[in-house]
């Protein structure tokens, strides 16, 4: 595996294979790295010829209270998992090749990035946009893979890929879970021993409210019950739990076949997110 750092071999590299005729796969993470990610990557695998895995930790997404200088970081643990899934090339740039001196552009996905985490993390998605965006034109792959546990990430992907004509596939690859349910996260690391114990309840509890809907109970009803059970079984607060249409994440009052549940709980020192289909 190639760990890259500069543009200029990055390029190189991707030339070559295009002019092979090789199909490209890109993995945008911030690194350290689950098996949700080689889920990821072994998916890019099955669907391209050469797999580029970028890691890095995007300063433009974080907000000023938030986690960025506590975000794990572990490069040469991550690298070894990569080459053990025959990853071709990291593309590992610094802040300085990613945000040049004098940067001034952003990019915004209106609408899509208002509600849920938008709401609770002001400029987070204009963050994720800029440098998928920037991931995009240095790599220029055919595809990208994204996981379905940051669903608004993956909306707002997918409308920005369309709207700024990007000729690539954006590929959504099922949430990878834990034995009890629990979704694979990177900040699932800064939960204590007790805490992971509590975590559980989060998909059990999205699960009942889930079949509660399906089953005619109110969304209101449905909803405010689940909170209750998130903070009776030790969450800090919640920061939204709600039903929402899959593609326009628009707010619902009642059933649909595109319908999601979204969640965002604090537990700890982790704030966790989560969604499942209503059906």
């Amino acid at each position: 595996m190639q760990t890259i750092r500069t543009l200029g071999a990055l390029r190189a590299a991707t030339a070559a294979w295009r002019k092979a005729g090789e199909r490209i796969a890109l993995v945008p993470t911030m690194g350290a790295l689950h098996d949700g990610h080689m889920t990821l990557v072994r998916e890019a695998r099955r669907l391209a010829d050469r797999v580029i895995v970028s890691i890095f930790v995007n300063p433009m997404q974080f907000g000023p209270n938030e986690d960025l200088d506590a975000y794990p970081r572990r490069e040469a643990a991550d690298a070894a998992l990569l080459v053990a899934e025959s990853v071709d090339l990291l593309w590992a740039p610094d802040a300085a090749v990613m945000y040049p001196q004098g940067h001034a552009s952003r990019i915004s996905v209106a609408g899509l990035d208002a509600p849920l985490c938008g709401a609770a993390r002001p400029g987070h998605f204009d963050g994720v946009s800029t440098v998928v965006a920037k991931l995009f034109n240095q790599t220029a792959p055919d595809l990208a893979l994204f996981g379905e546990k940051d669903w608004q990430q993956l909306a707002i992907i997918r409308r920005m890929a369309l709207d700024l004509d990007f000729d690539l596939d954006i590929v959504g690859v099922p949430t990878v879970r834990e034995a009890d349910g629990l979704a694979l996260s990177s900040r699932n690391a800064y939960l204590t021993a007790e805490e992971r114990a509590a975590a559980s309840a989060l998909p059990r509890t999205m699960a009942q409210a889930a079949t509660a809907i399906s089953g005619g109970e109110s969304v209101a009803a449905a909803l405010d019950t689940a909170r209750q059970a998130l903070l009776a079984a030790g969450f800090a607060s919640v920061d939204y739990l709600e039903l929402r249409d899959a593609d326009s994440l628009a707010a619902l009052d009642s059933p649909c076949d595109t319908a999601r549940l979204f969640v965002a709980a604090r537990l700890g020192k982790a704030r966790l997110i989560d969604n499942i289909p209503l059906n």
